[in-house]
């Protein structure tokens, strides 16, 4: 990967946005994007100096589209849009999540469209640079005309207005701007529109979701495959042969890693002739239910790298004599899959907890509640109904936001997508889940230490030995939501699959060996 991302003019994928946001890349503009910008930004300032009549360069907004601005209050129009947009509610969305949108702007507005100066894309990339990360609360876009008031709150900053994090801190950014000898920019004509007119919002919640659940879709896989090995199931569900014949990339893909993460296990073969027929469908079904998932996962995936390389602020400048006034600011394209993977994700946490309850039963040779002095020690009865109450709780999350529509600026805004919530809400999902696997991760962990002195394969025990790096075997009760966090934060910083992934390179394990010809 290039340490260097033109925008404007690069292709950006969900990987090097993250790197950009990282500082792993830096993003620039070349001297070619530069022309184009400054070409736009002409084009819009001929308009203007003809009197020619284009939506919101000299003309109000939403409903008052038809309302003429004259020449003199071009310039103040732009600066008022900022303030009067600015509406949003609630707490502040993740700093990372901010500094995506600041990035994901700054290309869609670096391709030559959008009419801005260049000032003022520098002074967008001067804040990313310097993590000077504008303050954007999390609720008030309806993700339909662009997300404005998001946008809104995250452009104050160019005018001297709003908030910023800084240094940790949630300062004025009045204040952080004279710490760097900086004032507030002058916006020309049509800037304020192009800022706040966009996907972003919705675009930088998709850009989390899609590596959020990418993780949890390969820790799921794993810890799947350790609940089984400590429930003595069978592997033969996940025989290739079996789905080829139905040939859904996803399912072949978790099936594939099933079979690799169970290679060479003692355990396996303990019980090859058990006489046990069929296993429950929490352990069978693997790969029908995480292979659906991974589906969902891969059409977001594919969608929200679209959006990255799209333009979609309103109007488009294609000359000072061609301009185009249209919807690519709505946002039900991702809007849809967001909500789709939102089922997808809770249904991870589905059948995670199912596995959870499998594990308490005291059936298959595993003591119950997976601790061999219960009625003293509740053992591990009570996080399975954290992993219950976390379930039901992304199943409240469920109804799909772009189902609803409501009208906006006295209906000139007829039909919204909602996409900023479908965002929001898929996260919050992707927190639950996160959580719901950390439980059953500590569960099978705790469950397959009573088959010893039988092991199970090399990748299942060096996962196994990971867990233990930071959280011991349970003989007695203890405040397990000290564990939770623990095995939570091995998911969350990605560093649990990291290590598994890392663990069977070394080995020369293939264990994402179709990956490549399932994202292609």
């Amino acid at each position: 990967m290039s340490s260097i991302f033109n925008y404007g003019s690069g292709h950006l994928t969900i990987s090097t946005v993250i790197s950009i946001a990282s500082g792993k890349i830096k993003g620039v503009l070349s001297e070619a994007v530069i022309k184009q910008v400054n070409d736009s930004q002409k084009a819009v300032q001929q308009i203007v100096d003809e009197g020619r009549t284009v939506y919101g360069v000299n003309t109000g907004f939403g409903i008052l589209a038809n309302t003429a601005i004259s020449k003199e209050d071009t310039a103040t129009l732009q600066y008022k849009i900022l303030q009067s947009h600015s509406v949003g509610v609630g707490d502040p969305i993740p700093v990372e999540v901010a500094k995506l949108m600041l990035i994901t702007k700054v290309h869609a507005l670096a391709q030559g469209f959008s009419g801005v100066q260049l000032s003022t894309l520098e002074r967008i990339i001067w804040h990313i640079e310097n993590n000077v990360i504008p303050v954007v609360p999390e609720k008030g876009s309806v993700g339909a005309s662009g997300d404005l008031a998001p946008l809104a709150h995250l452009f104050l900053p160019l005018i001297g207005l709003g908030e910023v994090f800084y240094n940790n801190r949630q300062q004025p950014t009045g204040n952080v701007l004279r710490h760097f000898s900086l004032g507030p920019i002058q916006l020309g004509p049509k800037e304020g529109l192009a800022l706040i007119n966009g996907t972003q919002f919705i675009l930088a919640f998709a850009v989390k979701a899609v590596q959020r659940m990418h993780n949890c879709l390969e820790a799921a896989d794993i810890i799947g495959a350790m609940s089984l090995e400590a429930l003595s199931g069978t592997k033969a569900p996940f025989d290739e042969r079996l789905h080829n014949l139905r040939p859904f990339n996803g399912n072949k893909l978790v099936a594939q890693r099933l079979r690799l993460l169970l290679k060479d296990s003692d355990i396996m073969q303990s019980h090859i002739d058990c006489g046990r027929v069929q296993d429950p469908y929490s352990l069978r079904c693997m790969p029908q239910v995480h292979g659906a998932s991974r589906n969902a996962w891969l059409h977001l995936k594919e969608l929200t790298e679209i959006e990255l390389n799209s333009v979609t602020d309103n109007p488009i400048i294609l000359s000072a004599e061609d301009t185009i006034s249209g919807g690519n600011f709505h946002g039900q394209p991702l809007a849809l899959p967001l909500d789709y993977c939102c089922f997808a994700a809770a249904e991870i946490g589905n059948i995670s907890d199912r596995r959870c309850y499998l594990l308490l039963e005291g059936k298959w040779g595993l003591p119950m509640l997976l601790m061999k002095d219960v009625g003293l020690n509740s053992g591990f009865m009570i996080p399975q109904y954290t992993t219950a109450a976390l379930v039901t709780e992304n199943k409240t999350l469920c109804f799909p936001a772009s189902a609803d529509s409501i009208p906006t600026s006295l209906g000139q805004e007829d039909h919204v997508s909602m996409g900023s919530i479908s965002g929001r809400k898929l996260n919050r999902v992707l927190d639950n889940l996160e959580y719901i696997m950390a439980i059953e991760l500590l569960s099978a962990a705790q469950a397959i230490e009573f088959r010893k002195p039988l092991k199970s394969s090399p990748m299942l025990e060096f996962a196994h030995d990971y867990v233990r790096q930071h959280v011991g075997f349970a003989e007695e009760d203890r405040i397990f939501a000290d564990d939770i966090n623990k095995v939570t934060t091995i998911i969350k910083d990605f560093s649990f699959v990291e290590k598994v992934n890392e663990f069977a390179a070394s080995k020369k394990i293939e264990l994402n060996r179709d990956y490549l010809g399932f994202i292609n």
